[in-house]
């Protein structure tokens, strides 16, 4: 049913999801308050991504294994300042390229390639899945991969199977930048302003507590938390929550951890509460 946020604001923390559940809790009515929790910036140094440019392009790799969408815009976006995005763009194509989820998929076909396989499950164990049924003996794969995460199961599964890894890391996040952002995230909590925080990863309670420490504003975040619906996604999240002496109101029913079923606790929770915003 459509409008069952009606009159409600939601607080969501940047994930690379932000926009599709952006646009869910928007068909639902809600007022959806966004708090990007890092910048990105191209990576420091880049020399490594230069140089990972033109080994694909000099003997093209046998598969690609794209990890975001960002990744390959930023390659990209230094290829064409060195002059060798359509050079690039040649090697690829002759390269079997799987994706983890449909948004390095867009960002290929920004660039007239399409993906040969994406994974069913957007995450890094979705990909060794869908890599782990192939033959990559001898294979050259070029990995992109993105910051703040370990890869060693990935790189270390690719190579029980046999291949040769080539991974780049062409950009860096900023999570300092953002502090701002969650500090007026939190007095609009304290506040009152927000009905609903959704607490889709573990990282975004780490992030929203790390910050809180740093700008003395800790308790203002707790009495935050306890004027505001708290949704959380599934039990890391609930998890981490309970790791931090916080509560989770609410979670999907079913163990379907999914943004949709998330929505739709959140909307009964709500509708279940006396309105306590002071617009």
């Amino acid at each position: 049913m459509a409008d069952r946020l009606n009159g409600t604001r939601i607080l969501i923390l940047e994930t690379r999801e932000e926009a599709q559940f952006s646009k869910l809790l928007a068909e639902q009515g809600a007022e959806v308050v966004q708090c990007p929790m890092f910048t990105i910036h191209d990576a420091p140094d880049p020399a490594p991504v230069e140089a990972w440019i033109r080994r694909a392009i000099d003997k093209p790799f046998d598969d690609l294994v794209l990890m975001t969408g960002e990744g390959l815009r930023r390659i990209m976006k230094l290829a064409r300042a060195r002059g060798l995005d359509a050079a690039l763009v040649a090697a690829l194509s002759g390269s079997r390229k799987f994706i983890r989820g449909p948004k390095p998929g867009k960002a290929l076909r920004e660039v007239g390639l399409e993906p040969q396989q994406t994974t069913e499950k957007p995450t890094t164990e979705g990909v060794i899945e869908m890599l782990g049924k192939l033959d990559l003996r001898g294979h050259r794969i070029g990995l992109q991969l993105y910051p703040d995460k370990d890869h060693s199961a990935l790189t270390g599964a690719l190579a029980a199977q046999g291949a040769e890894v080539d991974a780049v890391l062409p950009y860096a996040y900023d999570a300092s930048a953002a502090d701002a952002n969650i500090v007026t995230a939190i007095d609009e909590m304290a506040e009152g302003r927000i009905d609903s925080i959704a607490l889709t990863n573990l990282g975004q309670v780490r992030r929203l507590i790390e910050a809180a420490k740093a700008h003395g504003s800790e308790a203002k975040l707790r009495a935050g938390f306890e004027r505001t619906l708290i949704a959380s996604v599934g039990p890391a999240v609930s998890g981490e929550l309970a790791a931090h002496g916080l509560r989770t109101d609410v979670s999907p029913a079913d163990e379907a951890y999914f943004m949709r079923p998330l929505i739709s606790a959140m909307a009964t929770a709500l509708a279940e509460r006396k309105p306590a915003t002071t617009r």
